[in-house]
This record gives C-alpha cells, structure tokens and sequence, in this order.
C-alpha cells in the first residue's frame, strides 16, 4: 500500500504521521514546493496550478490515495486536482475541525491564516457545522512561516499573539491550517494560559488519513511490517526529507521509515 500526500511544505507531516500510525506498513510519498509558499497570499488560479503540480509529481509514483494535506489547497485547487487525477488515484481533500468541534456548543475559536481567516469559504463552513456555537475567527500571520522554518522565537511571538486574539473561556480551538498541528501542544498550553484552561484542540489530520484509508478499502492496524519507503519529494524532485521537518515528533516518526533514497 502507498499513500502519497501533498501539501506547499511541511504542514503535510502531521497527517503523514496519522497515516504511519494508523498503518504502520504503507509506504509514503510526500510531495511539496516549499519555495512557493505561503500560498495563502496568492491568487487562486496560482494556487491551483501549483497545487496541480506538486500533485502530478506526488501521482507519478502511483500511490493508492492522494491526500490534499492542505487546506488552502483545498479550498482553490480540489475540484481541479480530483478532475486530472481521478479515478485512478482517489484524492482526499482537508476540511477544518469545526465541525466535531462545534458539536458541543459554546465558545469556540478558529486559528487559521489571514488569507483564510474571513473568507467566504470559513464563513460557510460556520454556518453550515456551527449555527449553535459562538464562534471567533483568530487571525494568525506568520505562524505558518515560522513552524516551516522551525523558527522557534518567532513560532512563540506568533502563537501568543494569536492566544491573546483568543477569547477567555473558549471550550475549543480548531486548527485550521494544518502547519499548526506540529506545534498543538504550544498552542494549548497558550491558549490556557490566557483564560481558557478547559481548551480542547481540534485537528484535521487523523480524520483525513482514515478517510483516505477508507476511501482505498484500507483497514487501520497497529500490526504489520513497518513500510519501507519514505518518498520526499521538493517541487518534484526527490530529496532527504528537510532538517526543519525533524524538529517535530511527527517528522521523526516519519524518519523512521527508510527513505527512497
């Protein structure tokens, strides 16, 4: 089994690790272009073309799934990734954690990037997951940027300027970019600090690897032989996976496996 995801740099590891975990024996392909983000800023016809390409590198190493481990990405380029991929490669798409988040109503919050913070596309998803919550858009510029680069000065500077956006009492977060997950735990233990010590996290990435999982007849095990193949990909070129990536617990689980090369 080989699962391949995409995303414009390392915010695909945290569903890469959900992968791993919850099959230890699939081969992966990562695929990204680091030096064309942050793609949140860019148009949304150059968001899908390059989204296009990394996902044409990714689907020439025939993996069983795609995973669109992006939300940016998500929200332009889906419909035109599935449309030149699919059937042959199913193509799971991410879609921010309001949705289990608001379940239980009350106060919650939405750390997203400024590009994504406010759009209509956020908005929607509000009104359709979270009529019965109060619910607080966080703007969080430069946070993406900065877990890419592993700048741990400038990750602190981001994620307490986004816990002071954040209401005291919220009763859950949603990570609506998936670079923030490699940094959940700083991001609770901030949010808590600042008013809101019952905060629950929501990510996107175990709910994405298991659809995927799904989606190819796939059963989660915690048996089997360990996968073989780390495939890393930047902008379509085969590569060690990047130092940055091995400052995360997911990026080392994922080194585990043997790379490709």
């Amino acid at each position: 089994m080989k699962i391949a995801l995409m995303d414009s740099g390392i915010g695909l590891l945290a569903a890469a690790a959900a992968v791993r975990r919850q099959r230890p024996d699939a081969d992966l392909v990562l695929s990204s272009d680091p030096g064309s983000m942050p793609w949140g800023p860019r148009a949304p016809h150059d968001v899908t073309a390059r989204a296009l390409a990394v996902a044409r590198a990714a689907a020439a190493h025939r993996p069983d799934a795609l995973i669109v481990a992006c939300n940016t990405a998500s929200v332009h380029a889906l419909p035109a990734i599935r449309a030149a991929l699919e059937p042959d490669v199913p193509v799971i798409g991410t879609v921010p954690a309001i949705k289990p988040a608001a379940v239980g109503g009350g106060s919650v919050a939405i750390w997203a990037t400024p590009a994504t913070t406010g759009s209509d596309y956020q908005r929607a998803l509000i009104r359709e997951f979270a009529a019965g919550a109060d619910v607080t858009e966080v703007p969080c510029p430069g946070l993406a940027d900065a877990i890419e680069y592993a700048d741990e000065a400038a990750i602190d500077r981001a994620v307490a300027a986004a816990a002071a956006l954040t209401p005291s009492g919220v009763r859950a977060v949603v990570l609506g970019c998936t670079h923030y997950e490699l940094v959940g735990e700083r991001i609770a233990d901030a949010v808590r600090r600042h008013g809101s010590p019952g905060a629950e996290l929501y990510g996107s990435a175990g709910a994405v690897a298991a659809q995927a999982l799904r989606r190819i007849g796939a059963v989660p095990t915690s048996g089997g032989t360990p996968g073989t193949r780390l495939t890393v990909l930047l902008g379509g070129q085969e590569a060690p996976l990047p130092t940055a990536a091995l400052t995360y617990l997911e990026g080392r689980l994922l080194q585990a496996v043997s790379p490709a090369l």
